[in-house]
């Protein structure tokens, strides 16, 4: 069947997506289907009423022949497109800010597609429109020369605003939030805000003590809004929770944050797997993604949740006294600068640390201390709660892996026997000949056993890697300063921890930290 062009576009988003198990989920299947129609013509919508009945694979399988034209294509023809790319790059991706030049971060706008959200997102598959002229607002100098819209269009709006970072917003369809293009996170501006956010931590962590006592003490108070803000105060800084923002009813998926947390979102253990006090969490956080953890908590803090759940329905709020105003309020009168998302960087800032002082072996070689690095990075995604699914190419990858692990290890096994007829040779010639070859077989070796390590370690960090997202708080929630400092401690080389991009916009913090940084 022929498809009128906007049917067609939007079918095709289906089909590149074909393989993937979004497109078996049944709400991912109705928001598709129900934005598709709208894109389709009478006659269309007429004929095609049953997305089960549609069968997509001839334009999957024409994608797929696309993909593997792209990975065939000559080093040439990659190099014409390369460069290319660097003209748009140079037309488009700089702007001069305080009269220094400054690279822009991604300067393209997301094409039009099917929004695929976290998690369990009840807007999956709805259609991302594509965005026109008129959806966007351009912010540059009153002296400025603005930039021209595409021919026949005009900005929804040309700004003049310098008390923000962005340079071109947009409003985007599904969620109805503003998205932005910013300045690159190498650029100076970013470079003193990332500065400032992880000083901010650092400052906490000079007061924290006094706030933990503070809140401790809280937990006893006559008032029970004090109590709630303490306990919930608690689980910001224990577990490293979201404060949890207001939004309208059935705007976004249903997720919560500490604040927004209802009685249906814990169970209460007084014993659970031979500890006591346990507090079992299950609900949505951020993105959709569930949050699930069994903790121990003080006995106060326990006698404090049953007395808030106390004639509670299930969708009654636990904290219903509190809300993230009143909070953040409190939290700015504790320290300036307090926010709740302060408690998650400081909080795996310290843990990255403590965690490499104690994982970290000095007479481990680069690629056992990089899977420590790792490893005390995982510590900290597991307190943030950042998950991803399983890649979808991981068994098949690890299948890979192994089969190389076991031709090492035949290798391995080749070679000792070399060796060890080598040396039987020896003491039979007690020449230097073959004195020699002994040398070079043992050199062999050991040098088959360090690849063979250096892929079973990879095998352990690639397992252990699964279903943790360790960009994340690398990113956003870790000092630099603390990864630097242990880079330069060990000797391990920084391109080892941080790729091109995360050290451009880590430069502020190669340049400043010594090896005896501390957080």
């Amino acid at each position: 069947m022929k498809l009128s062009p906007k049917a067609e576009e939007v079918a095709t988003f289906f089909a590149k997506m074909l393989d993937h198990e979004y497109t078996t989920k049944e709400i991912f299947r109705k928001n598709f289907f129900k934005d598709w129609r709208k894109e389709m013509t009478n006659e269309e919508k007429n004929i095609i009423t049953n997305l089960s009945k549609c069968d997509f694979n001839q334009m999957s399988q024409y994608f797929k022949a696309q993909s593997e034209a792209w990975k065939q294509m000559s080093k040439e023809e990659k190099q014409k497109i390369k460069e290319e790319n660097e003209k748009l790059l140079k037309e488009y991706g700089f702007c001069v800010m305080d009269n220094h030049r400054e690279r822009i971060a991604n300067f393209k706008i997301e094409p039009p597609g099917l929004f695929r959200g976290r998690g369990n997102h009840p807007k999956m598959d709805m259609l991302k429109r594509r965005m026109m002229p008129e959806d966007i607002i351009i912010n540059c100098s009153k002296d400025a020369k603005v930039p021209s819209p595409p021919p026949g269009h005009k900005w929804k709006e040309v700004r003049h605003d310098n008390k923000v970072t962005w340079l071109v917003s947009w409003t985007e369809n599904i969620q109805g939030s503003i998205k932005y293009i910013m300045l690159n996170p190498s650029s100076r501006i970013k470079g003193e805000k990332d500065w400032q956010k992880y000083e901010t931590a650092r400052r906490l962590k000079k007061c924290v003590d006094k706030i933990r006592n503070q809140y401790r003490e809280d937990w006893k108070s006559k008032e029970m809004k004090v109590r709630q803000r303490a306990v919930a105060l608690y689980f910001i800084d224990k577990l490293a929770l979201r404060a949890g923002n207001e939004k309208e009813e059935g705007e976004t998926a249903d997720t919560v944050g500490c604040c927004s947390l209802r009685v249906e979102h814990i169970n209460l253990h007084p014993e659970l797997d031979g500890q006591e006090y346990v507090v079992e969490f299950d609900f949505l956080g951020k993105d959709s993604i569930r949050y699930y953890n069994k903790v121990p908590v003080e006995k106060r803090v326990f006698k404090n949740l049953q007395l808030f759940m106390e004639n509670k329905q299930p969708e009654d709020d636990l904290f219903d006294r509190l809300n993230t105003g009143i909070l953040n309020k409190h939290l700015q009168d504790l320290m300036e600068g307090l926010t709740a998302k302060v408690f998650r960087t400081y909080n795996a800032s310290i843990t990255l640390q403590q965690q490499l002082k104690e994982l970290t072996a000095p007479d481990e070689n680069i690629p056992a201390k990089i899977l420590s690095y790792n490893r005390a990075n995982r510590a900290v995604a597991i307190l943030c709660n950042h998950q991803r699914a399983p890649p979808k190419t991981f068994e098949k990858s690890m299948m890979n892996l192994q089969s190389k692990i076991d031709a090492k290890k035949d290798q391995l096994a080749d070679a000792r026997r070399d060796l060890k007829s080598a040396k039987a040779d020896a003491k039979v010639m007690k020449d230097a000949k073959t004195k020699k070859v002994v040398e070079s077989k043992k050199k062999a070796v050991q040098r088959l056993e360090e690849q063979l390590m250096k892929l079973e370690v990879q095998a352990t960090d690639r397992e252990e890697n699964k279903q943790i997202a360790l960009g994340t708080s690398k990113l956003n929630y870790l000092d630099p300063r603390i990864s630097v400092a242990w880079c330069k401690k060990w000797g391990i080389p920084i391109e080892k921890i941080y790729n091109k991009t995360q050290r451009e916009k880590f430069a502020w913090a190669i340049d400043m930290a010594d090896e005896d940084y501390e957080f």
